[in-house]
Parts: C-alpha cells; structure tokens; sequence
C-alpha cells in the first residue's frame, strides 16, 4: 500500500477571531439619513472591492490610550458583556483611531468616547484565514471635525443614503450593520440607553444566527 494511501487530509488551522472595531458616521439631510462609507481596493487581503465603514483591528496601544472622555456607563455595560474592561476601552479608541487614519475625520484628540453608541456585533465565518469579532459604533456626523480625505485605504469615499447603500451589492454584515441601523432611527435616545442586548451576527456551519 503506498505510504499515502491512509494519510488523513490535514484538518485547517483554527483561526481566532481578532477584536476589530468599525464607527457609522451618520448625518441627516433633508433626503434623510446618510452614512460614511469607501471601498476597500483590490490589494486588500479582507473583503477587498468592498464597500464598508471605516474600520480595523484593536491595537495593543489601544487599550490604554487616553481618552477625553469615557463611553457612557450603558454602553460599556454592554461592551462588557463579552469584553474586558480593557478591551471595551481598547475597542471604542480603535473606533475613533481607524476613522481619523482612514478618512481624516477626528473625536478630538484624545478622542471623546461619550459620542459613541455601541450598535451591533459581527463575527467572520470559520475556516476563513482572516477572522475578526468586530464591534459597531455609531455618532453624529456633528460629532467630529476635520476635512475628508484619510490615508487612501478606503477609495471613494462619501456619505451614503442608507436604502441606496442597501440597494448596493454588500456582504452580509455590513448589510446587518445597515439595517440595524434603520432599527436604531426609530428609538428614542431614552430607548437607547436603555438596551441591554446587542444584535450579533454569528456564522455557524454555514447558517447565520
């Protein structure tokens, strides 16, 4: 029998999702509210000729960097709920980092957290070899300063109307980000405070849930 004969196939490297935080800019006009969004190039390694929101992995340097002011109590609250303490931190500064670096757009330096509401969560498939647990924010346009323009990493950008975004071909969390958003519109900022669970994405064997 031929030394291969036998040979189980090799069983695919467990990859662990990497914390990753993502900020919804959202400013409203008289044709209703709009988002911040740019397309990912061709080079890039995750979800490449993509549009998405402003977004990326948690540094280490994150999760102590200082802050003008800290999230609201509710909303660490939540954050913690499958977070430390450091990361909840850690998660809401990469938000603000990753907007500033990739569109020019700025919470203040160091950044006010108390702007940021904490919208949704979206874990990537297994057997991808890139993975991330990604944490959404969402703030006011009002919020921010700055001119648009960014380090180039995402091409095009510009603010959306939410259904022409959705009208778009876009992978299925930021699609999930999208219409938990319009869910968002309709609460009171009462209502806001007052969640205590947050819609999470999940891929199980090929199901979402």
């Amino acid at each position: 029998m031929p030394d291969d004969a036998a040979q189980p196939s090799p069983s695919p490297k467990k990859v662990t999702p990497k914390p990753a935080a993502s900020l919804v800019l959202l400013r409203e006009n008289g044709g209703g509210p709009e988002v911040l969004m740019g397309m990912r190039g061709a080079g890039h390694r995750f979800m490449p000729n993509r549009l998405v929101f402003p977004g990326g992995r948690v540094d280490r340097a994150d999760l102590t960097a200082p802050a003008a002011t800290p999230l609201a109590p509710e909303m660490r609250a939540r954050l913690e709920q499958s977070a430390s303490s450091a990361l909840a931190h850690g998660l809401a500064i990469a938000a603000a980092r990753e907007l500033e670096e990739e569109t020019g757009l700025s919470l203040g330096t160091p950044p006010a957290l108390d702007a940021l509401d904490y919208l949704c969560r979206a874990v990537t498939p297994p057997g991808l070899p890139i993975r991330f647990n990604a944490r959404f924010f969402v703030t006011a346009a009002e919020r921010v300063s700055g001119s648009l323009g960014g380090s180039g990493e995402l091409e095009g950008l510009r603010f959306y109307p939410i259904d022409e975004a959705l009208a778009l071909n876009l992978a299925l969390a930021t699609r999930f980000v999208l219409e938990n958003l319009r869910q968002w519109l309709i609460l009171s900022p009462s209502e806001r405070a007052r969640r205590t669970t947050t819609p999470l994405l999940r891929f199980r064997r090929g199901f979402t849930e």
